[in-house]
């Protein structure tokens, strides 16, 4: 099948005839069920790709000719007859697949939980008898009984066949109703495969007269045990008061004061896009949806004045961890997928003026393509100023022009929360990418009276949110004019020298310490708030004509850097190694890429595998001059309060990659300014000047 670019993610066409492959091939083999799991592009050899689309500066491979691109995908499915997971991978040819292998999974390697496992979950709570009779004792109908599936994390009570979920239970009393304000009090865990309930936990609460917990430990207790005896505590029926987000359920009159704000381009938008190409101003990218990842950006080039230099190879969010406590740390990504969860965007409203969509297609149980139709929303948007100057002399000119952005970004609703993710790339050749949250609290019920201290905050009667950590790893490949690359690490530090000295008499001088990663083992970073510390991508074989720097693009992370919480030996510890350091630089292997820092397959792991980012970093590898990869671990300690219930407000975490000696000087120097003809004042001239003086600005923004 012929494609527009090697990194095209698979078509709906092509995930159905992958399906119906796998079907044909290994009935022969005796397997007769399939529920599929996950299908997914296989990446060429990245130096391969990068001589086929021509975008180096430099040779990378001795052949003269392009190379020939083969098709590759692989698929992951469970028989259900058995509950066995196998892993296939397949390579087309003139659109025919042909099974190159499959392997059967060990025991205890599960491949990521399902849309449709997660509501399978759902109702497979109302048809319980046990989960009715206990929903029952606190005043809940079957009916009522609504489930939030989520991974079951570490337990070493269930055997490591058992593909499972724990599921958070809800009431809802009506339709459309604010279920997450009726949290239930106990906690089913599923085999996702048969949807048996398998056991029932009830938590511990704070009800005894001094504030201790109702039990002596937290372990949990054995499957041989009672969960409702264990927890040594009366049952808590749900609050009831309703606590509505929708408008047409708050009670409260909508604000009659905002009168429309429009965002318009009545000529249409600067960028074009063909296929999975977006061109912009002078970027050209690859953006693809990713059913793990959800989205993708790729082949990221700049042109320079007429030499197009490659920048970053592939950019993406590589996986993500919410860390509440021992039985809420859901690794969001691995354990799910984002792309599966991914919102279906409505114009004018998740993203304002004139908007581009691009689907995303992933592999149902069935081995039918479900579709998003619009998953990516790529626009325009202003961003303020871009530069400035006015030369404040007598008759002196000014110029201002302001900057503009493109905005590529999607939005995913894991459960209650949702994520928002946004990569814009600017007229200066930098790119920024942010992460917005927002959605419900996670929360749990209390006993009246009970507190929520020291872990929570009670948010409305006994709504307990907890105090939890959202940690993302996002993975940049970078190809700074080449794909030989190296890290440098900087600290701003105070001259040793004291004041009075020869060297610092005024006792204010400050440098730069700068230092090379140089080897995998040291490749694991840590940021420093105090000393500012900085890392920069650079190609070491060109260097800046004016500064001699090597050329580099720079991480400013300040504020986005945070610690895991959790004690190294913790649970979520071991399994998410990734979100203990700041920064992970490892060598990439064009063997077997280096993609996911927790590892490929996440679900139930009871450790770091062998192949996650803590591995990679233990090896003796080089890593100066080399193809290397970056693990960026950035997020937000969340400390819930009360404004940010029945629903939150966004929070923001951003962090940007910044060109550092790279270009000969300012790139946005060719940027015209302009007076924007829509502009007006909002109030008459007679006005202004009875309120404020004098209207100002009687210059031109290009004068």
């Amino acid at each position: 099948m012929t494609t527009m670019h090697p990194l095209d993610p698979l078509t709906p066409q092509e995930i159905s005839n992958i399906a119906r492959t796998i079907r044909i091939e290994l009935v022969k083999e005796g397997i007769r069920a399939f529920k599929f799991l996950t299908a997914s592009l296989v990446p060429p050899k990245k130096a391969d790709v990068l001589e086929a689309l021509g975008i180096v500066t430099e040779p990378i491979l001795s052949v003269k000719s392009k190379p020939a691109l083969i098709r590759v995908a692989e698929a992951d499915f469970v028989n259900p007859a058995d509950g066995y997971t196998y892993n296939v991978t397949l390579t087309e040819n003139e659109g025919n697949w042909t099974i190159k292998k499959y392997e059967r999974l060990p025991e205890g390697v599960h491949p990521q939980i399902t849309p449709e496992e997660l509501n399978q979950a759902d109702e497979a709570v109302r048809r319980d008898k046990k989960i009715i009779e206990l929903a029952a004792e606190i005043g809940v109908t079957a009916e009522q009984l609504h489930a939030d599936g989520w991974s079951i994390g570490y337990d070493d009570r269930f055997e490591p066949h058992r593909r499972l979920q724990q599921c958070l239970l809800f009431a809802r009393y009506g339709p459309h109703e604010n279920l997450y304000a009726h949290p239930l009090d106990f906690f089913p865990v599923l085999d996702s495969n048969t949807m048996e309930v398998l056991h029932v936990d009830f938590a511990a609460h704070r009800t005894k007269p001094d504030g201790s917990l109702s039990l002596s430990t937290t372990e949990p207790p054995s499957l041989q045990q009672s969960g409702q005896d264990c927890c040594e505590r009366p049952r808590i029926p749900p609050p009831t008061k309703a606590f509505e987000y929708l408008p047409d359920r708050t009670g409260l009159k909508p604000r009659q004061d905002l009168k429309p704000l429009h965002i318009v381009q009545p000529e249409g938008p600067s960028f074009t896009v063909k296929g999975h190409i977006v061109e912009w101003q002078k970027w050209s990218m690859h953006v693809a949806f990713s059913s793990r990842e959800g989205l993708a950006i790729s082949t990221i080039t700049y042109n320079d004045n007429g030499t197009v230099r490659p920048l970053f190879y592939r950019i993406s969010l590589a996986e993500m961890v919410a860390a509440p406590h021992a039985r809420k740390f859901a690794f969001d990504e691995g354990e799910y997928g984002i792309g599966t969860q991914a919102n279906d965007l409505t114009l004018g409203c998740d993203c304002l003026g004139t908007i581009h969509y691009m689907p995303g297609s992933y592999i149902g149980h069935s081995g039918e393509p479900i579709t998003i139709k619009r998953a990516i929303c790529i626009h325009e948007e202003d961003a303020g100023i871009l530069w400035k100057h006015t030369d404040f002399r007598p008759g002196g000119r000014s110029h201002s022009v302001r900057s503009r952005r493109l905005v590529v970004s999607m939005i995913a609703t894991v459960a209650n929360y949702e994520y928002a993710w946004y990569y814009y790339f600017y007229q200066d050749g930098s790119i920024s990418y942010e992460v917005r949250l927002t959605g419900v609290l996670n929360v749990y019920v209390l006993a009246p009276g009970e507190p929520s201290a020291p872990f929570g905050t009670t948010v409305a009667p006994q709504i307990n949110a907890h105090y939890h950590q959202h940690i993302f790893s996002l993975r940049i490949d970078p190809c700074i004019d080449g794909i030989k690359n190296t890290v440098l690490e900087s600290d701003i530090v105070p001259l040793a020298a004291p004041t009075g000295s020869a060297e610092n008499w005024a006792g204010n001088g400050f440098t730069v310490e700068e230092r090379a990663v140089k080897n995998a083992k040291e490749g694991a970073r840590t940021y420093d708030f105090i000393k500012d510390r900085r890392w920069t991508i650079v190609n070491r074989a060109k260097t800046h004509y004016a500064s001699g720097r090597p050329v580099g693009y720079g991480l400013q992370v300040r504020g986005a850097c945070i610690d895991l919480l959790a004690k190294p030996d913790s649970w979520i510890g071991k399994r998410a190694m990734f979100a203990t350091k700041s920064l992970w630089v490892v060598r990439d292997d064009e063997n077997n890429p280096r993609m996911w820092p927790a590892g490929k397959y996440v679900p139930q792991t009871r450790s770091d595998p062998e192949d996650s980012v803590a591995t990679w970093c233990s090896e003796d590898e080089s890593l100066e001059d080399q193809d290397i990869v970056l693990f960026l671990t950035m997020g937000i300690t969340h400390i819930p309060h009360p404004e940010q219930w029945p629903v939150m407000p966004v929070e923001k975490l951003e962090i940007s990659l910044k060109p550092l000696s790279f270009f000969e000087q300012n790139p946005a120097l060719d940027v015209p300014g302009s007076v924007d003809p829509k502009s007006t004042l909002a109030f008459d001239e007679q006005h202004q000047n009875e309120t404020q003086g004098a209207p100002g600005g009687t210059g031109s923004c290009c004068s």
